[in-house]
């Protein structure tokens, strides 16, 4: 590990004289690549140099305990007895910062939120998620864009589709794809019934233009006039676009916007963020033993999620944790969650490494 942690050091030390060198300034691209790289390395570089201090002051007061006798020698002593916890902690954090990182935590994302079992319930649920991911995306300053959404007749949603922009994003994010399970007394239910539906969550990272490139020839566009619930026309004009990707198979409709050029817009980007997962879901599937037993198979159909209403929790499936606190979790609280399963897979990870 320290042999590793050396060559890091030297990479980021050449990557401060590439970026302070006059010459760097002239590609602006490559400047760019190069002060994400430098800055992504911080956090590694700053605890390795840490842990090396401690290293030093622990062989110093070691070298005192052995040559003095005095009050000195147990300072010294003292001195070693909590620095062997500092310095344990700092082992294990660095670990984690050795991981191999996913290429995809930098990114925005893209979240799909689709009912799946359990009706116009469903539906409604499909609008409670988008509105708790709304709001933890205000507390972290993201910003949302609604891609697409399409209302149902009671008040819920039949799909939606929206970007989070902001700092590291799929980071936080990822682990919330799944089958999201609720049990709760709908509005609907007349003898006070409980009910259980479920909602589908998928989290793609954003497509860069530079990752998916789309032949104008392999598309197939059609524009209709977009409808709300019960069938009212919500447009007076055929802005609502339809998207076909022909060597997939993949279909994209928009109809969010009142210009077929905005609807349009954002049906492509949704398109080549799809495209994009596909592939690298196409490149994981070659090396699924590996990541199974590195973080479990992650896959959709998961259930993921249960939250229980009557009796005000949310529970975790994948970590085995529960929280009694589901209006507040409801209302944006989801960090503390999202935490303990990055926390979760981080352990996961550290343990295939080691027995690898």
């Amino acid at each position: 590990m320290f042999h590793k942690l050396e060559e890091v050091e030297a990479h980021f030390q050449d990557l401060e004289v590439r970026l302070n060198s006059p010459d760097s300034a002239k590609d602006p691209y490559q400047f760019q690549k190069l002060s994400k790289e430098h800055s992504n390395l911080i956090p590694l570089v700053t605890a390795y140099r840490e842990y090396r201090k401690l290293k030093q002051a622990f062989v110093h007061n070691e070298e005192m305990i052995r040559e003095d006798s005095g009050e000195l020698r147990q300072m010294a002593q003292e001195d070693n007895a909590s620095l062997v916890d500092e310095i344990a902690l700092l082992e294990k954090k660095l670990k984690v910062l050795l991981l191999p990182k996913d290429p995809n935590d930098d990114k925005n994302i893209m979240i799909e939120i689709r009912p799946a079992a359990g009706g116009d319930e469903a539906g409604i649920f499909v609008g409670d998620l988008f509105k708790m991911y709304s709001k933890f995306a205000e507390k972290n300053r993201w910003s949302v864009e609604v891609m697409d959404a399409a209302p149902n007749d009671v008040g819920g949603f039949k799909e939606v589709v929206m970007m989070i922009r902001g700092d590291k994003v799929y980071s936080q994010m990822k682990h919330e794809s799944g089958v999201h399970r609720v049990q709760r007394v709908p509005k609907t239910e007349t003898q006070g019934r409980i009910h259980t539906s479920t909602v589908t969550v998928a989290v793609l990272p954003e497509a860069e233009d530079v990752e998916v490139t789309i032949d104008p020839n392999e598309l197939r566009i059609d524009v209709f006039r977009s409808s709300g619930p019960g069938g009212q026309s919500v447009n007076t004009t055929d802005s609502a676009v339809r998207i076909v990707h022909i060597p997939t198979n993949l279909v994209v409709v928009c109809r969010d916007e009142k210009s077929q050029h905005k609807n349009k817009a954002k049906a492509l980007k949704i398109l080549k963020t799809r495209i994009l997962d596909q592939k690298q879901h196409e490149q994981h599937s070659k090396i699924a033993q590996e990541r199974l037993s590195q973080v479990g198979t992650g896959d959709r159909s998961e259930k993921v999620r249960t939250y229980n209403y009557p009796q005000g929790r949310v529970t975790d499936h994948r970590i085995g944790v529960t929280i009694h606190q589901l209006d507040a979790y409801m209302n944006g609280d989801i960090g503390g969650l999202i935490t303990q399963l990055s926390a979760h897979y981080e352990t996961e990870a550290l343990k295939a490494q080691t027995s690898g």
